[in-house]
């Protein structure tokens, strides 16, 4: 009996780094992936960069809405940096061990930029929505120094939120398995890894989701409703041409982004599938930081414009 009792307790803490399984599925491909998200890590890295550079140095841009893109970027930049150089390296050495220290690191890292994603998206339909649909009020509403105390509220409001989140999922037994089997460490595949009841730690899963994707999604979508009412409003084709023009490159990015989070963290665990995880995961850490800069450049003139002049 008390050698049972023994082999348990040992089970229950002997899980003291995880596997990262990410694409070993597909060993013959392997190098192949390697090459496409190194071409792809650049040029997140470069696009993204290259917006916050042109919004700091155009005189042009210096307005509400390109600093909260910039912003934006900045943190595409630190999102994708948290999962794409470790993907690299395993994909390169063929290594994936993580530590159970570097594995919960990381997951606060993403839960929290992910979080701050979504509040600053719903900053940037706030922003939109003010200047469309009280036009007058937009220079006395969104000054600079509101704009940068919504930037620094949606940077802080996260970490205290999903630091206590980490804790408590790392805080549970993890024995059997240290298989994750995903590209990096997420909630849904370290929940399948974890021993006895994790109910409470699904519903604070679900609840933080609720609050911090649900709700801003919502808002953004109430937003959105008030502003296409308002365009159709205007009397010139020219004037709701420019309005939508404005719009269209945030609406995408915020469907992209909420698409793919709202289905990973808000269905049952029993619909959780590891192939569907990591396809919905790609969509939010890699795909949009990687669309973003074509999304807001190509579309705008301003932009464009800016991006001209500081080319030779």
């Amino acid at each position: 009996m008390e050698h049972l009792q023994l082999e348990s307790e040992v089970n229950l803490t002997s899980v003291m780094e995880f596997v990262l399984l990410g694409f070993s599925d597909i060993p013959n491909l392997q190098m192949f992936l390697f090459v496409i998200f190194f071409f792809v890590y650049v040029i997140i890295l470069m696009g993204n960069g290259i917006i916050v550079l042109i919004v700091r140095v155009d005189q042009a841009l210096q307005t509400p809405m390109y600093f909260f893109l910039s912003n934006f970027s900045f943190l595409e930049i630190c999102f994708v940096s948290v999962t794409l150089p470790r993907m690299l390296t395993n994909l390169w050495t063929q290594k994936r061990n993580i530590s159970l220290f570097a594995c919960a690191t990381q997951m606060s890292f993403v839960l929290t930029l992910g979080n701050i994603e979504c509040l600053l998206l719903t900053v940037m339909a706030y922003d939109r929505y003010v200047a469309i649909c009280n036009p007058l009020h937009y220079p006395l509403v969104m000054n600079h120094k509101v704009c940068v105390q919504m930037v620094v509220a949606c940077w802080i409001t996260g970490v205290p939120v999903e630091t206590g989140q980490t804790y408590q999922i790392f805080s549970l037994p993890f024995c059997g398995s240290n298989q994750i089997n995903h590209f990096f460490c997420d909630i849904p595949p370290l929940l399948k890894l974890a021993c006895g009841d994790t109910f409470l730690n699904e519903m604070l899963v679900f609840t933080v989701a609720v609050l911090f994707v649900t709700i801003p999604f919502l808002l953004i979508l109430g937003s959105y409703i008030k502003i296409i009412s308002t365009i159709l409003r205007l009397p010139s084709a020219t004037g709701r041409t420019k309005a939508f023009s404005t719009c269209s490159s945030h609406i995408t990015v915020v469907v992209m982004f909420f698409g793919s989070a709202i289905i990973t963290y808000l269905r049952p665990k029993s619909k959780h599938s590891s192939r569907a995880d990591k396809f919905l995961s790609l969509f939010y850490t890699i795909v949009t930081p990687m669309f973003n800069p074509m999304i807001y450049t190509l579309r705008n003139e301003d932009a464009m414009m800016a991006l001209r002049k500081l080319l030779p």
